[in-house]
C-alpha cells in the first residue's frame, strides 16, 4: 500500500508535482509558483496543447526545473470537485499516470479535507497490485510509486480522517488478494486460516469444519463439496461495535448480517464447465472475499455497529464421490432440493448459510453476495451488479450507497410467477429453472430460505473481476461490495 501523508500547500523541492485543473474553477494556489519555477512553460504548454481539463485527461511537463522530476496537470472536469466519488476517481487517474514516479505531491489545497482523503483513497486503490508470484519481472515494468503527499489547506483534519478511510482501503486490498490467489493455494482451509488472522483487528472468528457442518444439517453445502479432496469450511466473523465495550464477551444486538458464497474453485462438478475461461473460476469466491474484506474494514475503522459475516467455503469438483444431477439434498431448513445441474451450486451454499444465520444470530437484515449467474452478466454486463430484495427500504439504502461508492446496483424483479420454473416433481424445489430469467429464478430460490427477514441478494458475477483498468480498480479482482456495504453501514446504521 502507498505511504500517504498530508501537508500544507508548499511547493515541493523534489519528486513529481500534480496540479488539478477544471474548466470553470481557478487553478490551485501552487499553479503560479510551479509555473514560475518552470519559467512559464506550464501556461505556454497548456495553451499550445489546447488542453481541456476533462476527467482522466493529463498533460506532462518533463524536466520542469526547481528540482522537480515532472509536473503533471490532471483534468478534474468542467466544475469544482464536489463529491467523494469524483475525488476518488481523480486520485485513481493520478496514480495510473504517475506510476513510474517514486514520490508524488498533489496540490489539493482547493479541496475540503474530506475530499483530500477521498483523493488519497483513490490513489491507494488504483495502485493495488497482486505480484506475489512474479519472479522475473523487468524493472521497467514495475511501478515505482511509493510515497504520496497530499497538499491541502487543513492537513490536520485530513490526517484525522484518513485512518478510517485507510481501513476501508485495507479491506478492499484484502478482498482483492483473496480473489487473486490461485485455487491450488487458496483452498477452503487456507481461506479459513486467513480469516482467523483477522482476530488481530478485534473480530471474533469461528471456523466450522465438515463434522460441525454435518451436525448443523448443512446438507446442501456439503453436497457441493463432496467431490473435492479439500473439505469445506464455514467461517463466522463477528464485530461488536455497538455492544462493543465488553469486547468479544458481549452478545450481538440485532446484527447486520453479510453472507458470502465462497466456491474457491468451480469446475461445474459433474455438469462440467467448458474449458475456455475455466481458469477464471478461481474467483467464484468473490462474494465471500467481499464479506471478509468488509468485516476487516468495519473492525479496522471501529464501526459503531454490530455485524456478523458468514462465508461458506467449498470446492466444486467432479470425481467418484461428486454430487450427481438428479440427487436430492436436505437443506439446513429441512426443505429438500433436487439438483438438476451441479454447476448451479452457489445457491445451495447460500441456502444453508441464510437459514443458519437467522436461527443463530436473529439479524436485523441479511445481505448476501455471490458470483451466482452468467445470466446477470448477459442482462447487465460489467457495469452494474444485480440487486434482488424483498424489502424496499433496504434496496433503497443499497442503491444509494452503490451510487455514492461507484459500485452500482440495478434492481431486478422478484415475483411468485417465477416459482413455477423451479418446481420439482420429487422434491420441494429444483436448484435451477433453466435459461429464461436465470438470475431471477436463482434469487427466487434463495428467497425460500429467508423467512420474510429483510434481505437483499447481490449477484456480482459481472463485477467481481475487471477485464480492463477502471478509475480506482486495476485490471483483475475488484473487491466489489466492500466499499458499497461499508458506505451503506456508515450512512444508514451508525449513530
Amino acid at each position: 500500500m502507498l505511504e500517504i501523508s498530508f501537508a500544507p500547500p508548499v511547493l515541493p523541492r523534489s519528486g513529481a508535482l500534480v496540479l488539478l485543473a477544471c474548466e470553470r474553477g481557478e487553478p490551485g494556489p501552487l499553479f503560479a509558483q510551479a509555473d514560475k519555477a518552470a519559467a512559464g512553460r506550464i501556461t505556454a504548454g497548456l495553451k499550445a496543447a489546447a488542453f481541456k481539463p476533462d476527467k482522466e485527461r493529463t498533460w506532462d511537463l518533463a524536466v520542469p526545473g526547481a528540482g522537480l522530476s515532472r509536473i503533471t496537470v490532471v483534468g478534474a472536469g468542467t466544475a469544482d470537485i464536489s463529491s467523494a466519488l469524483e475525488a476518488e476517481e481523480i486520485g485513481g487517474t493520478i496514480a495510473a499516470a504517475l506510476a513510474r514516479e517514486a514520490a508524488v505531491a498533489v496540490d489539493a489545497s482547493a479541496l475540503a479535507p474530506g475530499l483530500c482523503v477521498a483523493l488519497a483513497s483513490g490513489m491507494a486503490l488504483r495502485s493495488y497490485r497482486f505480484d506475489r508470484y512474479r519472479t522475473r519481472e523487468k524493472d521497467e515494468d514495475k511501478p515505482r510509486l511509493r510515497e504520496v503527499t497530499i497538499l491541502c489547506g487543513d492537513p490536520q483534519a485530513a490526517r484525522d480522517a484518513w485512518p478510517e478511510r485507510q481501513a476501508v482501503v485495507a479491506g478492499v486490498c484484502l478482498a482483492r488478494d483473496l480473489v487473486s490467489e490461485p485455487a491450488n493455494v487458496l483452498t477452503p482451509a487456507e481461506m479459513a486460516k486467513r480469516c482467523e488472522a483477522l482476530e488481530d483487528l478485534g473480530l471474533k472468528v469461528q471456523v466450522h469444519g465438515p463434522h460441525a457442518l454435518e451436525r448443523l444439517g448443512f446438507g446442501a453445502l456439503l453436497g457441493v463439496a463432496q467431490g473435492s479432496d479439500h473439505p469445506p469450511r464455514m467461517v463466522v466473523l463477528q464485530w461488536r461495535g455497538a455492544s462493543g465495550k465488553e469486547g468479544n464477551k458481549g452478545r450481538l444486538q440485532e446484527p447486520l448480517a453479510f453472507i458470502g458464497k465462497g466456491v474457491t474453485f468451480d469446475s461445474g462438478g459433474i455438469s462440467l464447465k467448458p474449458a475456455a475461461g475455466m481458469e477464471e473460476m478461481k474467483y467464484d469466491m468473490a462474494g465471500a472475499a467481499a464479506v471478509v474484506g468488509l468485516m476487516a474494514a468495519l473492525a479496522g475503522r471501529k464501526a459503531k455497529v454490530d455485524a456478523v459475516g458468514l462465508v461458506g467455503l467449498v470446492e466444486n469438483m467432479p470425481g467418484p464421490t461428486a454430487q450427481r444431477p438428479g440427487d436430492v439434498v436436505e437443506t439446513c431448513s429441512g426443505q429438500t432440493v433436487e439438483v438438476i445441474n451441479t454447476d448451479a451450486e452457489g445457491r445451495l451454499v447460500l441456502a444453508d448459510l441464510l437459514w443458519h444465520c437467522q436461527e443463530k444470530f436473529r439479524p436485523r437484515l441479511m445481505v448476501d453476495l455471490a458470483t451466482l449467474t452468467g445470466a446477470i452478466v448477459v442482462g447487465l454486463g460489467h457495469e452494474y451488479a444485480g440487486l434482488f430484495s424483498n424489502d424496499d427500504d433496504l434496496a433503497g439504502k443499497l442503491s444509494r450507497a452503490g451510487n455514492e461508492s461507484g459500485e452500482k446496483l440495478w434492481r431486478m424483479p422478484l415475483n411468485p410467477a417465477y416459482d413455477k420454473l423451479i418446481k420439482s416433481d420429487i422434491a420441494d424445489m429444483k436448484n435451477t429453472g433453466g435459461r429464461p430469467g436465470g438470475s431471477i429464478t436463482a434469487a427466487q430460490f434463495l428467497q425460500r430460505f429467508v423467512n420474510g427477514k429483510a434481505w437483499a441478494h447481490l449477484d456480482i458475477a459481472g463485477t467481481a473481476w475487471a477485464a480492463k483498468d477502471k478509475p480506482v480498480t486495476p485490471k483483475g479482482a475488484t473487491a466489489f461490495g466492500v466499499r458499497l456495504l461499508d458506505r451503506m453501514v456508515a450512512d444508514s446504521f451508525e449513530s
